[in-house]
């Protein structure tokens, strides 16, 4: 009988979300008055898509939807060979289209959440391309390099090395390494991405959290120069710096966040007095500036081979180092390193504290306050760049900003010490 199977409401469901995402790219395609397909035909190819990926699973077969998928694209073609626009050749629509085919499949397959989200990524695709159009124009040479440099980093090294130990500590493997590096690679390029492109267009408060992702270290140095030159530049200067530091503490946050979800709710207090010491510092240079215009700091790409082997070379050394230390000598070994390797790099012993954490070799409070006095190392350390490069001018106000988050950073690790475990 036609009738006898009752009517299942998730393949209902099923049927109303494909549709629904035909009509959200569909909508888009609405604008664009060369285009061959509108929000109608892009709720039915939607639909026709759950329906091709049901009568496959009926028969058990695939062909209904590889025949569906060359049905919709021969239409949609042949729309535009038959009205064709010297304009818009429609191969954003055709792909769009077959892009939509696809997700009605994907929702039938039961990856409903999956195909709701690529719906929303390729209808934003769609509606800036305008603007992704003159992102791609302002590129020079050396962004496209950097991106393909990433590229290698992740789609090509990392794939291929090996997922175990190599030491008797446990800790050096070599995939996870270089995912760190990876993963730092991506954060710098972002920052590193957006000065580039940006630029200093809105003004220091942007620079200084672009410049905080890419190198905070070069855009004290950067800033700290234009201070000595510009001595009434000064409070500018000292608020990009400050905010650039708080911008890194935030990062290495956001690295917990993915590294080591354990360490963030401790990290996020031992930080949070000196995120709001350093924002009162910060409102107190905004309204000391009386000069001064906001440049793009030089930093280096982040994502240069070179760099990258030199960052995983010394965080592996440094994660080993931290092993060996905790094991001989505790947290007072651990606190030790932390204080000399954070003064010219961050990155390498938060992650090495991260790693340990993981492994079950280092406690949750030790890995926090290893980790934050690492970033006084690190204030310290560019607090003395900022001091002797940029002058007396400089130096006058940024040891108050600085201080204080210092300060901060020393309540939150005081904290910790007195009540270990609180969280």
């Amino acid at each position: 009988m036609p009738f006898a199977k009752p009517v299942d409401l998730a393949q209902i469901e099923a049927f109303l979300i494909a549709i629904g995402i035909g009509l959200l790219i569909g909508f888009e395609r609405e604008r664009v008055a060369s285009a061959r397909a509108g929000v109608r035909t892009f709720g039915i190819v939607g639909l026709f898509g759950a329906l091709a990926a049901m009568l496959g699973e009926h028969l058990v077969s695939i062909a209904p939807v590889v025949v569906g998928m060359a049905i919709i694209g021969a239409m949609i073609i042949a729309a535009y060979l038959r009205h064709p626009d010297p304009v818009d050749p429609g191969t954003t629509s055709v792909a769009a289209l077959l892009v939509c085919y696809c997700l009605g499949v994907a929702v039938w397959l039961g990856h409903a959440m999956v195909a709701v989200i690529l719906s929303v990524a390729t209808t934003i695709l769609l509606y800036f391309k305008t603007e992704l159009r003159g992102v791609a124009t302002r590129l020079e040479a050396k962004e496209w390099i950097s991106i393909f440099q990433f590229a290698v980093l992740s789609l090509v090294i990392l794939p291929f090395l090996p997922d175990e130990t190599f030491d008797p500590y446990n800790a050096i493997n070599p995939r996870q390494i270089w995912w760190m590096v990876v993963l730092i690679s991506g954060l710098s390029l972002a920052g590193y991405a957006t000065l580039r492109l940006v630029g200093a267009r809105y003004g220091a408060a942007f620079v200084g959290i672009a410049g905080g992702l890419a190198s905070s270290t070069a855009t004290t140095l950067i800033y700290a120069r234009n201070a000595r030159e510009t001595p009434r530049s000064a409070p500018m200067a000292a608020l990009v710096i400050v905010l650039a530091n708080l911008v890194m503490m935030i990062r290495v946050a956001v690295i917990a966040a993915v590294v080591a979800p354990g360490v963030v709710k401790s990290l996020a207090l031992a930080i949070a007095p000196a995120l709001l010491l350093g924002a009162l510092s910060l409102f107190w240079y905004w309204r000391e500036q009386t000069s001064g215009q906001a440049f793009m700091p030089e930093t280096r790409n982040p994502t240069e081979l070179r760099a990258a082997l030199g960052f995983g070379a010394v965080y592996a050394v440094v994660l080993f180092v931290s092993a060996w230390l905790s094991e001989i000598a505790g947290k007072q070994g651990m606190y030790a390193l932390a204080l000399v390797s954070g003064l010219t790099d961050m990155d390498a012993i938060a992650l090495s504290s991260m790693r340990l954490f993981n492994l079950g070799k280092l406690a949750l409070d030790v890995a926090a306050i290893a980790i934050c006095l690492a970033m006084i190392a690190n204030l310290a350390f560019k607090t003395g760049i900022a001091v002797v490069v940029g002058g007396r001018p400089l130096g006058m106000k940024i040891l108050g900003g600085m201080g204080a988050v210092a300060a901060g950073l020393g309540g939150g690790i005081a904290w910790l010490a007195m009540f270990p475990g609180s969280l």
